[in-house]
């Protein structure tokens, strides 16, 4: 399936654009975005996913029971779903019935989706959502730029935060950090390796 197929624009000045979500600022810099599914999920809370690509064990199984208890209560997670921990949690979310919201680190016209993808975008489970505009050639693909962009983005619209683990010296941990200074109440789980966020201001959830 091609997401541009079914993909729109929704601009600062369109009454479908997600107002009193984002920050003034956050609104100047993200006055177009492009989506596709269900746009009325923005209306609901959303609970901002990130996690390390380097995920100690112990935290690992942790995170599957954190992930599947808020899929079951039919919790909203937004995020990237890129590291290998991210992308297994979104397969943990695709099981349940409850909406999700992916934000790809690029343009998603032309992009196609992933088959395990299908199911849950046709059943109007899953929004695909992005601040980055087509006909851009850095657009097109994923980069380190782009994810760090993304991130703030995802940030930005979500009502608080999820992070299992942020790896020491981390971009991960830089943003946890940027989240927490603008007041957003950051969760993570209970153990030694996430100390660390803990001293920060993070919440243990689990």
């Amino acid at each position: 399936m091609i997401v541009g197929q079914h993909c729109e624009i929704v601009d600062h000045h369109n009454p479908r654009y997600p107002r009193g979500i984002f920050s003034v600022a956050d609104e100047e810099r993200f006055r177009d975005l492009w989506l596709a599914g269900p746009v009325e999920v923005l209306n609901r809370p959303r609970i901002g996913f990130f996690c390390s690509s380097q995920c100690p064990g112990s935290i690992v199984l942790k995170t599957f029971d954190t992930i599947t208890k808020m899929r079951d209560d039919g919790q909203v997670l937004i995020g990237g779903f890129h590291s290998v921990m991210e992308w297994e949690c979104l397969r943990i979310l695709l099981r349940g019935r409850q909406p999700i919201i992916w934000v790809p680190a690029r343009s998603i016209a032309g992009m196609h989706l992933k088959p395990e993808l299908v199911p849950a975008f046709e059943a109007g489970r899953l929004l695909i959502l992005s601040p980055f505009a087509p006909g851009k050639r850095q657009h097109q693909r994923i980069t380190t730029a782009l994810a760090e962009e993304r991130n703030r983005f995802v940030g930005a619209l979500a009502s608080q935060i999820f992070v299992p683990h942020a790896a020491p010296n981390s971009r991960t941990l830089a943003l946890c950090q940027s989240l927490l200074a603008t007041g957003k109440h950051l969760g993570t789980i209970h153990d030694p390796a996430n100390q660390h966020l803990a001293d920060l201001g993070a919440e243990y959830i689990f």
